[in-house]
């Protein structure tokens, strides 16, 4: 029987509020996770982006929302555009409550946020790190919260939060009501259920993205390095209408972005660090044409509702398979087919046999072009283009143009010759390179590490490029190397180093870079632009109960 919201008891003004915004029928989280909430039980929900779950844990918070000075409920976004969407959400679902909604998050001025603190707040939303900063000024006591949810949770693991969620938990009241929605549930999500809730009831929703039917996976394997020309050749022979990239950080889809536009492919990044109105005119350019081609982070397009995407490509691969499903689940959207291409690094072989599995369906092993096959498709095309063209007999005045130049004693095949030359121009501007097949896989060192998600062998799997012969200079452009001295000799993790960084520096771990741990020192590979506002923070960064302090390697 199909459950509506006016079944759910919910108080007035927030039906209203529902009627108002056109909603009917709850969703299945809706459907199982606000009853359980009006309750006041923990509760963890498990379901993929776009099944409506900020309503599921909004409505009951506000549905218990009295009129008081300091906060009753938080809610933990791993990213500011989130924190903003999530914010903007529980505006509306509130509007006649007169619930005051604030959203906190690092890259804007602390000011205005403070002020607001002090005028009285109800419902705080924020990323762990910009919590934490206010917490520690003074300003932002949740003493007598009754609900904490921690939205996306996974993803707070992926960037390094995990850390600031616990010291975050550890200061709100024992008898608060935790929420946790986790698209993927790690082992350390699990943990940190056991740690922070009591005997929560779980909702699972089953992944419809599972069905992957009407979509077509391909793999090529080639080496690391080979991944750009072996991307550009491919979008010289497939049918791309639209295609959505994926990468691992806000920085690579700008600079893959940059790469593919330089190459004669215009393509636009879009991350987490886009503001919502830049992020609605870029995706309005995706959806009408303008712009075919889009390098997103996994976070950034959570939420991205497209039915015609026509490719979708897997550049760096992700370190979960269920991620994987959740990436190609755009493209072979409303009853239409789908092209699903994953460039595999030798490395990353064994990830086949773990996507192969999530997906109940075999991934094609394809042969990429060569070329000399994109110049024959090349040529092919034009002379077909050239056929159309003839048979319509529409070129007037280029053909008195051809009169002037024969008159001018050109012979008129060496006329034409010169008119495709001039035609073919832009291809310059997209290179043509040969990639051998990689077959034999990459000499991975002895020094494997573990990071987030999942492990990263031979040359670093996250940034790419080796670190032979050179430890003092980041060998990715864009990126430099910072040095701690401290190493494995302290049991420094990869994540202790992510952890800190983001958390005082107030920048996302996804941005971090390349980290080598030695005996006795750690290099870390930052952006460029973030060196001085890290070192800023010297004094602060801790690895348990010991201070460090990071130098320009």
């Amino acid at each position: 029987m199909t459950t509506e919201f006016t079944s759910l008891n919910l108080r007035p003004e927030l039906e209203q509020a529902i009627i108002d915004l056109g909603y009917i029928t709850p969703t299945a989280i809706q459907s199982g996770m606000i009853p359980l909430m009006l309750t006041g039980v923990d509760v963890i929900g498990q379901a993929q982006t776009g099944t409506g779950k900020t309503a599921a844990f909004a409505l009951p918070i506000l549905h218990n929302y009295i009129h008081q000075r300091l906060p009753q409920a938080l809610v933990l976004a791993p990213t500011r555009e989130l924190a903003v969407q999530v914010a903007a959400a529980m505006n509306d679902y509130g509007k006649h409550l007169k619930a005051r909604v604030l959203a906190v998050y690092g890259g804007q001025p602390y000011g205005p946020q403070i002020n607001q603190l002090k005028r009285g707040v109800d419902i705080v939303v924020g990323t762990p790190g910009r919590i934490i900063d206010l917490m520690e000024r003074k300003v932002l006591d949740l003493s007598v919260v009754k609900t904490v949810v921690l939205d996306e949770a996974d993803e707070m693991l992926n960037m390094g939060f995990i850390e600031p969620v616990e010291e975050i938990l550890a200061a709100t009241p024992t008898t608060r009501q935790t929420a946790l929605f986790s698209a993927t549930m790690p082992t350390r999500i699990r943990s940190l259920a056991d740690r922070f809730m009591r005997d929560p009831q779980s909702v699972m929703i089953k992944k419809s993205t599972l069905t992957v039917s009407a979509i077509e996976q391909r793999y090529y394997l080639v080496h690391e390095g080979d991944k750009l020309p072996a991307l550009t050749n491919l979008f010289e022979v497939e049918p791309i209408t639209s295609a959505l990239i994926f990468v691992r950080t806000r920085v690579e889809t700008g600079q893959l972005a940059s790469q593919l536009s330089s190459r004669g492919f215009p393509a636009e990044a879009l991350n987490g660090d886009l503001e919502q109105n830049a992020r609605e005119q870029i995706l309005g350019r995706f959806r009408s044409g303008q712009i075919k081609v889009l390098v997103a982070t996994d976070v950034a397009a959570r939420g991205l509702d497209i039915d015609d995407i026509s490719h979708v490509f897997n550049y760096q691969l992700p370190d979960d398979a269920e991620v994987y499903v959740h990436r190609i689940g755009r493209t072979g959207r409303a009853g239409k087919t789908g092209i699903a291409i994953s460039l595999f690094s030798p490395r990353e072989k064994r990830r086949l046999r773990e996507i192969e599995q999530m997906t109940k369906q075999p991934l094609t092993l394809a042969k990429l072009p060569t070329a000399q096959d994109i110049i024959a498709l090349r040529e092919n095309q034009l002379f077909e283009q050239m056929k159309i063209w003839l048979g319509r007999g529409r070129y007037k005045r280029e053909r008195e143009i051809v009169d002037r130049l024969v008159e001018a004693g050109n012979d008129p095949l060496e006329i034409a010759a010169a008119a495709l030359k001039l035609a073919r121009g832009d291809e310059k501007q997209r290179p043509v390179t040969n990639v051998v097949d990689a077959t034999a896989p990459e000499r991975a060192p002895r020094n494997d590490r573990d990071f987030g998600r999942g492990k990263y062998k031979g040359k670093d799997a996250r940034r790419g490029g080796s670190d032979a012969g050179n430890k003092r200079k980041s060998h990715e452009a864009g990126m430099a190397r910072l040095k701690l001295n401290k190493g494995k000799e302290n049991g420094v993790r990869p994540n202790d180093i992510v952890g800190t960084i983001a958390h005082h520096a107030d920048i996302p771990g996804s941005v971090i870079g390349k980290i080598r741990i030695e005996d006795k020192y750690t290099y870390v590979d930052v952006p460029e632009e973030l060196v001085e506002k890290i070192l800023k923070h010297n004094g602060n960064y801790r690895i348990g109960k010991d201070k460090f302090t990071l130098v320009k390697a």
